[in-house]
């Protein structure tokens, strides 16, 4: 699991366009004339509890996700979906069985990826995990090189990018999680233009400074860097439990700032290389963040995300954006973004809100 979310734990009628702006039609307004919110996204753990590992019945799939491209006015909730999660070993391996083909999840196939990109939304895996961390320890001993190699084989094939989900904290092996990125670069260069999905490479750190702590060490100065940038941004994670508006801003303001007291220091994180996350599903009870904006804290931090200062790094106020954790079913246990618990009247509203440009734009790199 992420601390930062528990992603290892293990109706359907759409609102109609006056209840998506209801509301929150005043602060829309105010907000999408100062808004910087370039990236909009989802985790998306299939129905499975994030192994892929069907492929899935195209109808049902849309049955349960279709709020995710259509907020109730035929516009996407989302510009981003992330595909949880592919087992490092597996794809270094190219490992077939029930529930993988060449080292990738079956249900993570190209019509789950046409499904989205049809409607412009930006799609990507993510390669990891809390359960894969023994695996990503592994497939980075044996040959880093070669699976760097096959994830942008897979980025290429599917017309996808990719996340880096390593959450060892402890000893994680940042050489060999250079050797990775190293060759996923030399096929996929860093695209500042956003223009080839492939090219697309990011990480998770955790919701503050305070764990995956050597991985956000080695990643903020080496790989997140404004001024010579290797990663396009990372994903802070949410907490273990959801936080309040003042918890989340003290976590994402963490990166901002480092943490110089440390040893070896944390260097400032640029507000424009990173987007603060929040739950959506896998709890007890649905969230505001799914069902009600005006309580939600993409509601309730928005002002705040959009005017962070840079405080060491970079030029630029404003963070990228927001990541939910997550569509359909992140748990075997608690609700799912499923109907009738679908999200247009967080996300949906939440999209509206701040204007979210359908598809991600070329983002802010200072």
């Amino acid at each position: 699991m992420h601390t930062g979310r528990l992603k290892s734990l293990a109706g359907a009628a759409l609102l109609v366009g006056a209840a998506v702006t209801g509301t929150a039609a005043a602060p829309a307004a105010q907000a999408a004339a100062a808004s910087s919110i370039q990236v909009y996204g989802a985790w998306h753990c299939g129905n499975d509890a994030c192994t892929w590992g069907t492929v899935r019945n195209m109808t049902d799939f849309d049955t349960n996700n279709h709020w995710l491209i259509d907020r109730g006015d035929g516009h996407p909730s989302v510009n981003l979906v992330v595909l949880a999660f592919v087992d490092p070993l597996k794809l270094l391996n190219s490992t077939n069985d029930s529930g993988d083909v060449n080292g990738a999840p079956v249900g993570m196939n190209q019509a789950v990826v046409n499904y989205f990109t049809s409607h412009g939304v930006r799609v990507m895996l993510s390669i990891g995990g809390i359960t894969y961390t023994g695996n990503w320890d592994t497939a980075l001993s044996q040959n880093p090189t070669l699976l760097g190699q096959k994830a942008a084989a897979l980025a290429t094939q599917l017309g996808v990018g990719m996340e880096i989900d390593y959450e060892n904290s402890s000893s994680p092996d940042v050489t060999g999680l250079q050797s990775f990125i190293t060759a996923y670069r030399a096929a996929h260069p860093y695209d500042a233009t956003g223009s080839n999905p492939a090219a697309r490479l990011t990480i998770d750190l955790a919701a503050g400074d305070r764990y995956l702590i050597a991985l956000t060490q080695y990643a903020t100065p080496n790989w997140l860097s404004t001024a010579n940038p290797v990663l396009d941004y990372a994903n802070a994670m949410v907490p273990n439990k959801q936080p309040s508006t003042s918890g989340a801003e003290s976590n994402w303001q963490e990166h901002i700032t480092g943490k110089p007291n440390y040893s070896p220091p944390i260097a400032p994180l640029a507000p424009a290389k990173f987007t603060g996350s929040v739950y959506l599903a896998g709890q007890p009870q649905v969230l505001p963040e799914c069902n009600n904006f005006a309580s939600s804290l993409e509601n309730t931090t928005g002002s705040w995300l959009q005017a962070a200062a840079p405080a060491g790094a970079g030029s630029t106020s404003g963070m990228l954006g927001y990541m939910f954790w997550a569509a359909e079913m992140p748990s075997t246990r608690g609700v799912t973004t499923d109907p009738p618990n679908t999200c247009q009247g967080g996300v949906g509203v939440g999209s509206s809100t701040y204007n979210v440009p359908v598809p991600m734009p070329a983002l802010r790199q200072n």
